[in-house]
């Protein structure tokens, strides 16, 4: 017996007797406490295990725009910068983020640039612009008369050859940008024709050989060697082929400075050969000729592809017409087809005349016995398509007119960027001068 008056505590059997208290009782103990009641129900299991499923399911509202402390803490939580979160990772990182969200986007822009550069600024334009289905160029030849110095009255000096050069670069530019088909006729082939004196009716043979030439072609534009295609961007298509009808007239008493009668009157003749404007399609157009203040001018004009186009050639070239004729006629092939169009009422239906100045305008040297005509001579206001020196080699300077026209034509096209240029050197010559003048 021990001087103590507490009994000893018994540390034996600490795990089972009846002394002892099971986590259960002294956490129902607790609950009682903290004022929790002291029963549960029979899915207090069930339920605590999906509440929270199913509350993240149920609709959610946010009454505040601001964010808690919570969330603001959350604002610096994982983010990593490269080297140190110096400026420019932060930079890249930022165009990393604007470009994942913007990605689509992004690959539509490239996709356009991409389009413009293959398509407009690389050759493969040329390649859709030459196909039947898409641009349709191949339907087109220009036929431009070059090498003139080869025939049998003259020779060619420095200011010719640069004429011809400059003159050919020009229409190779524009059938290349459009995918229309060039033909350089080279005019030594006059000498085949010098027997008879015959040097300026090569244009009608030279036709007949490119229809055989090239097949798959619809319409055929000659063109002189002293013209100048001033408007590059404007394709034969739109300028004029893709509203014929609105672009020609058939009447020529609409311009008629041959005072040609016109229609026919005879009475066997049929009602398309006594219209004026014959049938009134533009299917039916197979010629389309300009006419200047003396009548028509074959410096520049069309012919379709047709039989009456091969028949209408047949007979112009036939010799028996041109022996009978040629010493009246001083324009030669110009006056004969004047002649056949008065003479041969099956010629009117299918002719159509174009405006002067829709493809061989003139300078003001041309044409100039009455002084400027709107309806002929060139406008740079309107941006003519095309200028025709014709006559410059009687009494005018050839090469000065086609410089000039060369050197406005070049101006007129200047892009966006050259402009900007011009306009900053322009404005130091302007600052030079006034500086020169104090």
């Amino acid at each position: 017996m021990s001087g103590r008056s507490s009994p000893a505590k018994s540390y034996g059997n600490l795990n089972g007797g009846a002394g002892n208290v099971t986590w259960a009782s002294a956490k129902a103990r607790s609950d009682e406490i903290n004022g929790y009641p002291a029963f549960s129900t029979r899915n207090n299991g069930f339920f605590w295990r999906h509440v929270r499923s199913i509350s993240n399911n149920l609709p959610r509202f946010h009454m505040e725009r601001g964010r808690d402390y919570a969330e603001k803490e959350k604002l610096g939580r994982g983010r990593w910068y490269p080297d140190n979160g110096s400026r420019l990772a932060r930079l890249r990182t930022l165009a990393g983020r604007i470009l994942r969200r913007m990605r689509l986007r992004f690959f539509l822009v490239v996709g356009f640039l991409l389009f413009v550069v293959l398509f407009y600024v690389t050759p493969m334009h040329r390649v859709y612009r030459r196909t039947s289905f898409l641009g349709g160029g191949n339907k087109f030849v220009i036929l431009l008369a070059a090498n003139q110095g080869g025939g049998v009255m003259e020779w060619k000096g420095p200011r010719e050859w640069a004429i011809e050069r400059d003159s050919v670069r020009n229409k190779r530019r524009y059938a290349e940008r459009w995918g229309y088909n060039l033909e350089i006729v080279d005019m030594s082939t006059k000498k085949r024709y010098a027997h008879e004196w015959r040097e300026s009716w090569e244009k009608i043979d030279t036709l007949r050989n490119a229809l055989r030439k090239y097949p798959q072609a619809e319409w055929f534009w000659w063109l002189d060697l002293n013209t100048f295609v001033m408007e590059p961007s404007y394709s034969l298509q739109s300028h004029i082929f893709n509203n014929l009808a609105a672009n020609t007239y058939r009447d020529i008493n609409v311009y008629n400075p041959l005072n040609i009668t016109h229609p026919p009157k005879e009475s066997y003749l049929d009602p398309e050969a006594r219209s004026p404007n014959g049938d009134g399609k533009a299917e039916s157009i197979d010629l389309i000729v300009p006419q200047d203040c003396g009548g028509f001018n074959l410096g520049s004009f069309f012919v379709h592809r047709s039989t009456w186009t091969d028949q209408l050639l047949d007979i112009w070239w036939d010799p028996v017409l041109y022996e009978q004729r040629h010493m009246e006629w001083e324009h030669k092939e110009q006056d004969a087809l004047e002649y056949l169009y008065t003479s041969h009422p099956w010629i009117r239906p299918h002719t159509a005349f174009i405006p002067q100045r829709k493809i061989n305008s003139f300078p003001d040297g041309a044409c100039s016995e009455n002084g400027q005509d709107p309806r002929i001579h060139y406008q740079e206001k309107d941006r003519d398509f095309v200028v025709n020196m014709a006559g410059c080699e009687w009494g005018r300077d050839c090469w000065a007119e086609m410089y000039n026209y060369r050197e406005l034509s070049n101006k007129l096209n200047r892009t966006p960027w050259e402009k900007f240029k011009d306009g900053i050197s322009d404005g130091f010559k302007k600052l030079r001068g006034k500086g020169k003048k104090d």
